[in-house]
């Protein structure tokens, strides 16, 4: 899960930054508590606090912003190339196909990395008063970049290769992102991610996680992946339907204790157990924490960081043509 450095390097820093759905005709400001909508063409110049997106362009945000990333991302790649890929040979350039490895969970965490990271970017520029067709191509783009740099290392490290599946995946969750820039000027269906603890780092503890901190990380059996819905957004402006609440189709993978197949283990006496790998598919109700309306930046900052966690909620499970009923599901 190299892969990881992107999460940890961009969502670390867009805890600093507040967001903006879209920064189009219109801004909104807050005046004594008070919003107001301003036209971008108005005198009015009111003071404007750090968690707010810039009403134009600001310079020194966009720097901050742009340095800060640059700093962040080649400080990870030269981590990544010195706890990671100096322990193996280097090689020519080749492709390795892993499409087959996980149920394809791996997959599913490129297309959701690339989405995460390139909301975050998009954000950021858009609080730094980057144009708006810019801020969505840039800032949309940086998880599809930031991953693309790691493939080309797999590339040239004997260990793996450049796969075009997960170039693919992460070619997909840049398009997620900005498709629906384009098409409604919202994130109407966001992708999500949530963990439980599973049973099967016990077996493989190096490869699946040796604690809760690297198994929310490595273990594909206990990560799900979210397309959560926000109904109210296809409905008409005039519904009386719950702007925050949303509806979220899951998809996740249980008994891999490998990646392609599972090896033969024994347990503590001695007995040889296997594991049947399964998909599983969910059906839960979700929170956008982006829509709840608050008039504090800092908080839509927290919503906006946090957003891509999908809220347990009650739901469905459907494995192996049976379906099974959660009080809480995440």
């Amino acid at each position: 899960m190299r892969k990881v450095f992107t999460f940890i390097a961009f969502l670390f820093s867009s805890v600093c930054f507040a967001q903006n759905d879209s920064l189009n005709k219109f801004s909104i400001v807050h005046l004594n508590s008070v919003p107001t909508i301003l036209k971008k063409s108005d005198s009015v110049n009111p003071k404007q606090t750090f968690f707010q997106p810039a009403f134009s362009f600001n310079k020194k945000r966009t720097i901050g912003v742009i340095t800060g990333e640059t700093v962040i991302a080649s400080g990870s790649l030269i981590a990544l190339s010195q706890l990671w890929y100096k322990d193996y040979p280097q090689s020519s350039f080749h492709f390795f196909n892993d499409n087959s490895e996980w149920l394809q969970m791996d997959k599913c965490g490129h297309t959701i990395t690339a989405y995460v990271v390139g909301k975050t970017g998009m954000r950021l520029l858009e609080w730094s008063g980057v144009k708006r067709n810019k801020a969505i191509w840039f800032g949309g783009l940086t998880g599809f970049a930031y991953q693309g740099v790691i493939e080309i290392f797999d590339g040239f490290s004997s260990q793996w290769g450049f796969s075009i599946g997960d170039i693919s995946a992460n070619a997909a969750g840049c398009g997620i992102l900005i498709g629906q820039e384009y098409l409604w000027k919202e994130q109407r269906i966001s992708l999500k991610y949530s963990f439980h603890k599973s049973t099967y780092p016990q077996y493989r503890p190096n490869l699946l996680g040796k604690n809760w901190n690297e198994q929310i990380l490595k273990d594909y059996n206990g990560q799900t992946y979210w397309l959560s819905v926000n109904i109210a957004s296809f409905l008409s402006d005039q519904t009386k339907f719950p702007k925050f609440l949303n509806l979220a189709f899951g998809y996740g993978a249980d008994g891999m204790t490998g990646g392609k197949s599972n090896p033969i283990l024994y347990n503590s006496v001695g007995n040889m157990i296997s594991f049947e790998r399964t998909r599983q598919y969910y059906l839960s109700m979700d929170i956008d924490l982006t829509k709840i309306k608050t008039h504090s930046p800092f908080l839509k900052t927290v919503f906006e960081t946090i957003g891509f966690l999908k809220i347990p909620a009650p739901g469905i499970e459907l494995k192996q043509n049976h379906l099974t009923g959660h009080w809480l599901m995440y």
